[in-house]
């Protein structure tokens, strides 16, 4: 079943997050999570089985393009179609409103997943992206 995050799942969250190797020092998953909550909120989208988060997907729309972060799928329950199914409800709901076009992020230690998102019609993109920290979590 995939739904909207709700507080509640947050330790679940978090937990899915380190085991699946997406949180860094820099970043507080606490806080992007609370940063998320203030900001479409209903775009913050968890897949369960049983009642246990098996993934995630922080899904942004700007009016111009949308951004899928945090998506994660618990190791166990790769390979079953739930990555798969996490992203054509992020697709479903960035067309929803609108959105021409989506982009994600991949950091170079993770290029496993690159061939998930291939499979799924995603291509590599000729730019550079381009980061400020501007708060110190």
């Amino acid at each position: 079943m995939i739904r909207a995050f709700e507080p509640g799942d947050t330790d679940a969250v978090v937990q899915l997050w380190r085991d699946c190797g997406l949180t860094r020092p820099w970043n507080d998953p606490h806080k992007d999570i609370a940063r998320k909550l203030t900001v479409q909120p209903d775009l913050f989208l968890i897949s369960e089985v049983d009642g246990i988060v098996v993934g995630t997907a922080m899904i942004g729309f700007d009016g111009h393009r949308g951004w899928v972060s945090y998506f994660a799928v618990a190791e166990a329950q790769r390979g079953k179609g739930f990555g798969g199914a996490l992203m054509a409800e992020a697709e479903r709901l960035l067309i929803e409103r609108g959105c021409p076009k989506i982009m994600l992020m991949v950091r170079h230690d993770n290029s496993s997943v690159v061939e998930l998102y291939e499979h799924l019609g995603y291509e590599p993109e000729q730019t550079l992206i381009l980061g400020k920290r501007l708060s110190p979590d």
